[in-house]
């Protein structure tokens, strides 16, 4: 498990982002064991129902599933559930209120894009 938390979210959606990093950085492969609540309220100084909580959000979206009595698991799919979660909370969050914005300054469509390749080029 890599990363800290802080204090900009709650403690158990800073667990399933974590678990959801690592899934996507490749540190926990499809079928293979993440680590326990017990584990990660010890590595976190957390309690760990706090910890549990963050696990069965995973648990919901599909990404983790539970092998009774050994732990938990990454779902088959689990990196592409990841990558699709965050393209719609991207879109939600980012690109509508970009366009809101834009249409407000009356940029047109052909602006935005120009404007989102630049951006793409200029990489930073």
């Amino acid at each position: 498990m890599h990363g800290s938390l802080n204090d900009q979210s709650l403690i158990y959606l800073q667990i399933a982002q974590m678990l959801e990093d690592d899934i996507l950085r490749g540190v926990y492969r499809e079928e293979e064991q993440v680590p326990s609540t017990n584990e990660l309220a010890r590595v976190y100084h957390i309690n760990p129902a706090t910890a549990a909580k963050g696990i069965n959000l995973l648990v919901t979206d599909g990404i983790l599933y539970k092998r009774r009595g050994i732990g938990m698991f990454v779902a088959p799919g689990a990196e592409e559930a990841v990558k699709a979660k965050r393209r719609a909370a991207f879109y939600q969050d980012f690109i509508k209120p970009l366009v809101r914005e834009g249409k407000s300054l009356g940029v047109t469509g052909e602006e935005l894009l120009a404007m989102t390749r630049r951006a793409m080029e200029e990489g930073d």
